[in-house]
């Protein structure tokens, strides 16, 4: 288990350290208000997404221009990715 480069003594550690701080009555509350905020957070993500396609159709912008643009990019990241690769491999080491 290695969720954002913490391993599953971090994550324990983490745990107990959050247990004596809010105690364990505290927890559920908090962990609700973490959901609501996600979830709030994928709301205003979706609305921005369709407020994006909505201007994007009203420009005439078409469908498959989005995903030939959608394509370059993917074909940038690759290509990013393929140049730092060494890079990421040295720090492993």
């Amino acid at each position: 288990m290695n969720a954002l480069f913490i391993s599953g003594p971090e994550i324990i550690i983490v745990i107990l350290i959050v247990v004596m701080l809010f105690g364990a009555d505290k927890i559920p509350e908090i962990a609700r208000g973490l959901g609501k905020g996600m979830r709030q957070l994928r709301n205003a993500t979706n609305e921005v997404k369709r407020e994006i396609n909505k201007t994007a159709y009203e420009q005439g912008i078409d469908a498959n221009m989005v995903q030939d643009i959608k394509k370059e990019i993917h074909q940038v990241k690759e290509g990013i990715e393929k140049a730092t690769e060494p890079i990421k491999r040295a720090k492993k080491l």
